[in-house]
């Protein structure tokens, strides 16, 4: 889809996912052990035939850009790219992006659509997890004829007040469009026939309203009117599409797919622990859509004398006598003698440690019990260290910065060494 540009919002800085954020911005953190989040989306259009794609981003980006530019490179007869747009200062502007319809105006002459290079553009959210064929999207707008096409799906009335709720007519046309509502009365209004997306009659009274999606498509200039009209409109889900209801013609694009908006802590932890069921709502497996990421030169996962069960266990991970259950091992793990894993994701080291390095070794070591842990990169916990949250507690920040506690999630936080025989 040579005439198709993505714009891929790389969100602000991440507060819901801190400490995952803490170092690194939102599309850069680790997922099922060895992709970003930024793979998804950027994997959905390559496998969709997109390959000019422009990532958004403004806080601690450096990792983001060097994952990005390891991990795609386009041959030297393609038009293909995938090219970061930080946050800038300009002659027109000083202050940073200052939401996600702000972000894409300041960078719009990027976008080459004044050369007429750009047919339609796509914008998209760097933190969702899902899998969409963007070509059926690209397809439907235009054949509906529409300025603005939403990806929607169908919801029930108990997740519908977390989004944002749009109403359609029998056509697919957009009506109406409330921001996460905030009383019945105003849900109730939003509820819509979603059978007109292939729902039958049980399901859609099941489901009866449809949340946006984050995904759109947008004729370029159009877009150019609508973010230039009004500079003071900075957030696309608030005003830019509200605001557009009436003015243009806007269609919405029925999906039925599984998608996780994987924003804060627990989303984020629930997405991961799905991947190890027998049968993951998000498949990693299909041989038709694969996930594209930087892979590195590792050895396969070496297991001794190991009990592993309903695990993921990524390259050069390593678990030597030791036990493992529903958790994630990411790259170049290191799980030692004695210690037990049960509900974890561990997200691996960047680097194998020197046998002679004299700090802390890097992994899970022995003795250590861990139940319901993120631990990122690096990290060292030591011996006989038990991280189960004894307490139950909901919200917590260790004294040290080496630990917090999210939604009862522990996160252990990158290059953190907990001490042999710590508890909490």
């Amino acid at each position: 889809m040579e005439n198709m540009v993505a714009v891929i919002l790389g969100g602000g800085k991440g507060t819901r996912l801190f400490p995952l954020t803490k170092e690194r911005a939102k599309p850069a953190v680790s997922i099922a052990g060895k992709y970003r989040l930024i793979d998804i989306p950027i994997s959905n259009c390559i496998n969709s035939g997109i390959t000019q794609m422009f990532v958004l981003t403004m806080y601690q980006s450096a990792s983001l850009n060097n994952h990005i530019s390891n991990s795609y490179r386009f041959d030297h007869f393609s038009r293909g790219f995938v090219q970061v747009l930080a946050a800038e200062q300009t002659a027109s502007s000083s202050e940073w992006f200052q939401g996600t319809a702000d972000a894409v105006r300041k960078t719009l002459p990027h976008l080459g659509y004044k050369r007429g290079n750009v047919g339609l553009v796509l914008i998209l959210s760097g933190d969702h997890l899902y899998r969409m064929n963007y070509r059926l999207f690209r397809d439907a707008h235009i054949r509906s004829h529409a300025d603005i096409s939403i990806a929607v799906m169908p919801v029930t009335r108990a997740e519908a007040p977390e989004l944002g709720v749009l109403k359609v007519d029998s056509a697919g046309r957009i009506t109406k469009f409330v921001e996460k509502p905030k009383s019945r009365e105003e849900l109730d209004d939003m509820a819509t026939d979603t059978s007109i997306f292939g729902l039958s009659p049980e399901e859609a009274e099941r489901r009866p309203f449809l949340a946006s999606m984050g995904i759109y498509i947008f004729d370029p200039a159009i877009l150019n009117d609508l973010l230039t009209a009004d500079v003071t409109r900075t957030d696309f889900g608030k005003e830019i599409i509200p605001q557009a209801i009436g003015s243009h013609r806007m269609q919405a694009y029925g999906f039925d797919g599984y998608w996780a908006d994987i924003g804060t802590i627990q989303a984020f932890y629930e997405a991961n622990m799905d991947l190890v069921r027998p049968m993951p709502k998000f498949n990693l497996f299909d041989p038709t859509q694969p996930i594209y990421s930087n892979t590195p030169f590792l050895p396969g996962a070496k297991m001794n004398r190991a009990s592993v069960e309903a695990a993921l266990l990524c390259d050069g991970s390593i678990v030597e006598g030791a036990t493992v259950r529903d958790s994630i091992l990411g790259s170049r793990t290191r799980i030692r003698h004695g210690a037990v894993i049960e509900d974890c994701l561990i997200m691996g080291a960047d680097y194998y440690q020197r046998g002679d390095d004299p700090g802390p070794q890097i992994g899970i070591n022995g003795g250590a019990y861990l139940k319901r842990c993120i631990v990122d990169k690096n990290a060292s916990i030591g011996h006989y260290v038990q991280l189960v949250n004894r307490q139950g507690a909901q919200t917590y920040d260790d004294p040290e910065g080496r630990f917090y506690v999210r939604d009862g999630i522990i996160i252990v936080v990158k290059d953190a060494a907990i001490p042999e025989g710590f508890v909490f």
